[in-house]
């Protein structure tokens, strides 16, 4: 293939799912479910001064991302199964694969900002306004966001480089890294670019996260009083949740070794973290935390009493 820009085919789910028109229906469910519980949580955090706060300044960021994930897969995916067209554009493909990247790794940098709020909420409280004030809480979202559009950019131009040797059909249901590695051609360059890629932005994060909970446990270990321990977890569980479903599919998919006829499985766990965890995101964080239930009820109009 000396024709780099060729097209794509993709391999989505099985062959055997006949009526993919009621699987579609689901996607559009998931889909719609997802828009609508993110963008009331961005307009709540928005209209109320309440919560105006760091947390969910970072909350907010965190449904802007999760709508960004399904608008850059699901639409595309639920044409496919409603045209029965799985092709897409050299251009196209590798236009998802970059906005996907961009959000991605957005998001590993973001889920470290929130632990890390946390972390300094509970044990360093005396300090909280002064290390995360407005100015910090900026630089930290600027520095993900920016971080997140330069490294999917270097990445997805450098693998748009690479011809693909073993086929044009791609095991998945969007154009992701993962799924192109195994068709590219062996390119040392470029799998020294991934490594590094995964290290500073996969586990680098991943590893800050997992040390800033281990702080926080320890110090909540520490309170005396039941409900002093209650109520510090309390503030913090909602994140813990979230970060565990975000780093539990995302290391079976690009940790765990290949599967023989793994399909499936990858598949799967490419719609959990793609199209479910987004969905349930916010959902998580209105149920779990009084202040946004509050702010949910005043936005309906119904009357509430301010604590």
């Amino acid at each position: 293939m000396e024709n780099y820009t060729y097209d794509f085919f993709f391999l989505t789910f099985p062959t055997h799912v006949k009526n993919r028109s009621y699987l579609s229906i689901i996607f559009v469910l998931i889909y719609l479910t997802g828009v609508v519980a993110n963008t009331v949580t961005i307009i709540v955090i928005y209209n109320d001064q309440h919560l105006h706060t760091p947390m969910y300044l970072f909350l907010c960021n965190l449904s802007i991302i999760d709508l960004c994930y399904t608008t850059i897969t699901v639409p595309k995916l639920v044409y496919m199964l409603l045209s029965d067209d799985y092709t897409i554009s050299f251009t196209q493909c590798f236009t998802q694969m970059y906005f996907f990247g961009h959000v991605a790794t957005t998001e590993d940098l973001l889920l470290f900002i929130m632990a890390y709020d946390r972390y300094v909420a509970i044990c360093n409280p005396l300090h909280y306004h002064s290390v995360l004030s407005k100015k910090s809480c900026l630089l930290f979202l600027t520095v993900a966001w920016v971080s997140g559009f330069f490294n999917s950019l270097a990445t997805t131009f450098a693998l748009s480089k690479i011809p693909m040797c073993y086929s044009n059909t791609v095991s998945q249901f969007f154009c992701e890294f993962k799924a192109f590695e195994k068709i590219s051609c062996p390119n040392a360059g470029f799998q020294l670019i991934s490594y590094l890629e995964a290290l500073i932005f996969g586990l680098g994060p991943f590893l800050s996260s997992v040390i800033c909970y281990i702080k926080v446990i320890i110090v909540i270990l520490y309170i005396k009083s039941s409900d002093g321990r209650k109520k510090a977890f309390s503030t913090c569980s909602s994140h813990l949740i979230v970060l565990s479903m975000y780093y539990g599919t995302w290391i079976s998919v690009y940790v765990m070794p290949p599967l023989k006829d793994g399909q499936i499985f990858e598949m799967t766990l490419s719609v959990l973290y793609t199209t479910i965890t987004p969905m349930l995101n916010p959902l998580i964080y209105s149920v779990r935390n009084k202040d946004v239930k509050r702010a949910i009820l005043k936005l309906l109009g119904c009357k509430v009493r301010d604590e």
